[in-house]
């Protein structure tokens, strides 16, 4: 004869107020305190001993779901699975999930060594403070959706579009990484394509793309003559970041040992580069006659006092001692490609090579590096003469 079950009504579970175990069969029971508090119990047999398993209070696990547990439960049982010891294991499991805060840091330690910047670890660690940590930073990665992710861009995604976009960014990467981990299945709560891209305008179509402000070509002769007048690292560290077209980070960490002063060149290794590929720039005459006298030291451009590496800031906190605090170095860089296009006859691939711009076929980006140091080279040394045409040379 099998198992009487299904014994109690709802109207009996809601009315029941005898203290006890009120059973329903199949070993579901209704435990009803003293208080009269009530709750879901499943009493089972297994290896010897009588396990009680708690189901859940009954303001929150009805009849039916109390049944659905109590089924599973005893198919647990039948094939030899003790049911409290799997519950156990999973929260053991669940356990050992992180926070999306404690995965952001464990992301940001594990990758901040290929980072060529090492400001780029604090700047990770900053937004996702400020935006990201007040919404996501105590949910378990398994547990955020598309809604929480929505709640940290939709306040900032208008007014700090750009800021909004590199937060979310990070948050995917942030998600993607647990993922990986095991930590987390299904879609990315934080991807753009076929996702947020289907809720949340296009950057674009919210803010201005503003470039980085930069000197116009023609005001650059009369520039580059008072910067020749400025003594310091920090002023010779500019010229030869404008006369290589270089960035700043490339000039900051430009280590003797990668100037070839017999090949007129100066190569970046792939490490410090932004898109990860070496880049030999060749040296015009002037550059060159920067980089000669400084071959003793083991930095090119170090700090006047310490011979530490120039701070982030120098050739900045320079600009505005010079009056020039509307512009950035990093503009200097588009003052090169507007010369070159509007005033030369050096074609735009040529310009984007010297540039080390990123170029999307693998084979003419190879060909471009291996090809063309000499044409580059006469298209430096034609920058260096433009640009130094009113300067004094001692």
């Amino acid at each position: 004869m099998g198992l009487k079950i299904n014994r109690l009504t709802a109207r009996r579970v809601a009315t029941a107020t005898n203290p006890g175990y009120h059973a329903d069969g199949g070993g579901l029971y209704l435990q009803v305190t003293a208080s009269g508090a009530k709750s879901w119990v499943f009493r089972y047999r297994f290896e010897g001993r009588r396990p009680e398993m708690g189901l859940g209070p009954l303001h929150v696990i009805s009849l039916v779901d109390a049944r659905a547990a109590a089924d599973a439960a005893r198919k647990m049982v039948q094939s030899g699975q003790d049911p409290l010891a799997g519950r156990r294991a999973a929260a053991v499991a669940t356990s050992s999930i992180p926070t999306f805060w404690e995965a952001a840091v464990a992301y940001i330690a594990e990758r901040q060594a290929g980072w060529t910047n090492p400001k780029h670890a604090g700047q990770w660690t900053s937004t996702l403070e400020t935006y990201a940590r007040p919404v996501l930073g105590k949910l378990r990665v398994d547990r955020i959706e598309t809604d929480h992710v929505l709640a940290v861009l939709r306040p900032i995604w208008a007014t700090k579009t750009e800021t909004a976009s590199r937060v979310r960014q990070r948050v995917e990467a942030v998600l993607d990484a647990a993922t990986v981990q095991k930590n987390r299945i299904g879609e990315n709560p934080a991807r753009w394509r076929g996702h947020l891209a289907v809720i949340l305008p296009k950057p674009t179509a919210v803010t201005k793309v503003e470039n980085f402000p930069a000197l116009p070509y023609a005001e650059l002769p009369d520039f580059m003559a008072l910067l020749r007048s400025r003594h310091g690292e920090a002023a010779r560290a500019l010229e030869f970041t404008i006369l290589t077209a270089a960035r700043t980070g490339m000039t900051l960490g430009a280590a003797t040992g990668e100037v070839d002063l017999a090949a007129g060149t100066w190569t970046v290794p792939w490490n410090r580069m932004k898109g990860k590929i070496e880049h030999t720039i060749p040296l015009s005459a002037p550059a060159l006659a920067l980089a000669r006298p400084r071959m003793s030291r083991q930095l090119l451009f170090p700090n006047d006092l310490s011979s530490e590496p120039l701070s982030e800031n120098a050739m900045l906190a320079l600009l505005k001692r010079m009056g020039f605090g509307h512009i950035t170095v990093h503009g200097f860089r588009s003052t090169f490609k507007d010369w070159a296009s509007e005033i030369t006859n050096f074609s735009d691939d040529l310009s984007e090579a010297a540039l080390a711009h990123r170029i999307r076929d693998k084979a003419k980006a190879a060909y471009k590096r291996g090809k063309m140091i000499e044409k580059r080279r006469a298209l430096m040394d034609a920058w260096a003469q433009f640009a130094l045409s009113k300067a004094e040379f001692t």
